[in-house]
């Protein structure tokens, strides 16, 4: 049967993107309607990872629409118009699969994990799951009450909220700064019209990207996604697909401050940190070095001397979480709440020293074997390859090479590390606690 719908006459346009020695063929074909699908296709394998990315987050919400990307994620496996939300689960756990999804701050995946022989199976009903999904009002009151579990939850769990509290710290109001989730506050008055709303003004052909890795052919895959599409309001006009999220304009910070969220729990937890850098920033190599030998393992010196040395906490580590027009740097600590002030004192001291005098030449080697082998082994299967795709085309609107990404890692000069230290760690510093203290207990630390 010839194809229909409004982007029938149209033709795709199908590149191939690199031959990586590490990996398989990738290839990108671009619909008529400004969907994107991307593979890698890998014949050692018998399992297939297949996702459906959205370029839509929490941060793309309005103050009264907070959590409308997370609520509508849960909502998305409720039912379509051709299955009902036993028959989404019942199809995929049949043959062995698994499904999934998660919201970001910047974008939300769908995802299934099969044999390869499934592949159509899970193309046919993720595809409809975010294309045509029902959103019946009686799903909506029972996935709120589900949500509201959810945040409950989170609230019981200090090492999660302490995040937030940071993200709040540095953010403010600003939509970066809000919880994915949404609050108590906005999710109980959301309406089922919000939320269908959400769903079509955001959930658009141009703004999504299909991904998938595995034992796959892509010719195939692009076939069964159109087929799956056909007829949907997916299937639409042709267009051009959205240029990545770009940093229009600048995030503004809040100036360094002290949150502190009084609980009663045997253990305090803390995170100190300052604004970064965004993710298409150049010094982000540079960063994920520093990052290693500050707090990215069990031989940085964050762990030695907080945790190996003296014994103050069983958790310490540096983390960066970078978006399109924002970043942040900061460590975190889990300790008892009597040690706190000395797993300040050490962290700002030595948070202060690499600032003043730099990391060494062996720091520096091991940083950056550290950033290339975690990269390498995480791409040992389908999942990680898959995800690596979409993020490339979504995020930064390429995929850079496997052997491009480990020399930008080979370059990284100790002046470079040392320079970004400099600058980064000689910022005023905001506090996060989440433990049994009261909010006069700390002071900004300037």
């Amino acid at each position: 049967m010839a194809p229909t719908g409004p982007g029938a006459a149209a033709r795709a346009v199908t590149r191939t993107l690199s031959d990586d020695p590490l990996g398989g063929t990738v290839r990108r074909t671009v619909l008529p309607s400004g969907l994107r699908v991307l593979t890698e296709a890998i014949p050692a394998m018998r399992s297939v990872s297949f996702g459906i990315w959205v370029a839509v987050g929490s941060r793309d919400e309005t103050g009264s629409q907070a959590g409308a990307a997370h609520f509508l994620e849960h909502l998305l496996f409720k039912g379509t118009n051709k299955r009902s939300a036993l028959e989404i689960s019942a199809q995929i756990e049949a043959v062995g699969g698994e499904t999934n999804a998660f919201t970001t701050k910047e974008y939300t995946c769908y995802y299934a994990r099969v044999l390869d022989e499934d592949l159509p199976l899970a193309i046919d009903v993720m595809c409809d799951l975010v294309a045509d999904s029902v959103l019946a009002a009686p799903d909506v009151e029972t996935e709120r009450g589900v949500i509201l579990e959810e945040i409950a939850m989170h609230d019981d769990e200090p090492g999660d909220e302490v995040h937030d509290l940071f993200a709040r710290a540095v953010y403010g109001d600003h939509p970066l700064g809000r919880l994915i989730s949404g609050t108590e506050e906005t999710v109980t008055p959301m309406t089922r019209r919000q939320i269908q709303g959400f769903y079509r003004r955001r959930y658009t052909a141009p703004q999504i990207v299909i991904a998938a890795a595995g034992n796959l052919d892509h010719a195939a895959v692009v076939k069964l996604v159109r087929q799956a599409l056909r007829g949907t309001p997916l299937d639409t006009d042709p267009a051009s697909p959205a240029p990545h999220r770009r940093a229009t304009p600048t995030v503004r910070t809040k100036p360094a401050t002290t949150l502190v969220e009084p609980k009663e729990t045997e253990q305090a937890h803390v995170i100190l940190g300052c604004p970064g850098i965004d993710r298409t920033d150049d010094r982000r190599f540079a960063l994920g070095v520093l990052n290693n030998v500050l707090g990215g393992g069990m031989s940085s010196r964050l762990f030695q001397e907080i945790r190996e040395q003296r014994g103050l906490a069983y958790s310490v580590y540096s983390y960066a979480s970078q978006y399109a027009d924002s970043g942040v740097f900061a460590v975190y600590a889990g300790c008892a709440p009597g040690k706190v002030d000395e797993v300040l004192d050490l962290t700002r001291a030595e948070l202060a020293r690499v600032a003043a005098e730099g990391i060494t030449e062996a720091e520096l080697a091991r940083g950056k074997g550290m950033s290339k082998g975690s990269f390498v082994l995480g791409l040992e299967d389908t999942g990680s390859r898959m995800s690596r795709l979409a993020k490339g085309e979504l995020l930064y609107g390429n995929l850079m090479p496997v052997d491009d990404l480990l020399a930008r890692v080979d370059a990284v000069t100790l002046a470079d590390v040392n320079a970004l230290a400099a600058e980064l760690l000689g910022r005023p510093m905001s506090l996060a606690v989440v433990g049994p203290f009261d909010e006069g207990s700390f002071t900004v630390d300037r």
